[in-house]
């Protein structure tokens, strides 16, 4: 996934939220996704460190912007925990498995509705409350934190500050490794 950087997290997620539209619209196009395999693959990578780097920096400051952020953002996560689950089932299972196919659309339902979740309330709300400069900073450290998150899912790993932002790291780390070794970029 291209990392687009606008130097505005509203808009630098909605970027993210348009690729993995586009990933999920080839994934449907060619008719089953067991036949693509490394697609799916790429995008759960993609969401993964997209959901790390929310978890380590915007939802704590919707919870501390918005009036309603610690509601807000306790939803967003349930929805992450719920995503997770469904990509570490994905892994497990292996594009052979004919649960895979119903699992990748599962999965590709689930972060449609969460897309539309974040842009129709979270979004907006974040990017009234919050002063330009402060969006462009945390569009900064979302960027920086992408490259450092895990590529695969870990459903029992914290997602709350302090915790996800320790142990992130190193899950990300040993990650990458393993995806090096395995060549999936």
């Amino acid at each position: 996934m291209a990392d687009t950087v606008t130097g505005n997290i509203v808009d630098d997620i909605i970027a993210d939220h348009r690729e993995f539209e586009s990933v999920f619209t080839e994934i449907e196009s060619g008719g089953d996704p067991r036949t693509q395999p490394d697609l799916v693959d790429h995008v759960i990578a993609g969401i993964v460190r997209h959901a790390v780097a929310e978890e380590q920096y915007v939802y704590p400051t919707a919870r501390r912007a918005l009036p309603d952020g610690d509601e807000l953002v306790e939803h967003e996560i349930e929805e992450h925990s719920q995503a997770e689950e469904i990509m570490k089932d994905i892994e497990k299972t292996g594009a052979e498995d004919s649960e895979y196919d119903e699992l990748v659309r599962k999965l590709i339902a689930d972060i449609r509705h969460h897309i539309k979740d974040e842009e129709e309330d979270l979004l907006p709300q974040l990017r009234t409350a919050c002063p330009g400069d402060e969006l462009q900073e945390l569009s900064e450290k979302f960027h920086q934190a992408k490259k450092m998150a895990p590529t695969r899912p870990h459903p029992l790993a914290p997602d709350r500050p302090p915790a996800n932002k320790i142990l992130g790291a190193g899950a990300g780390l040993v990650d990458r490794l393993r995806d090096a070794l395995m060549g999936r970029n």
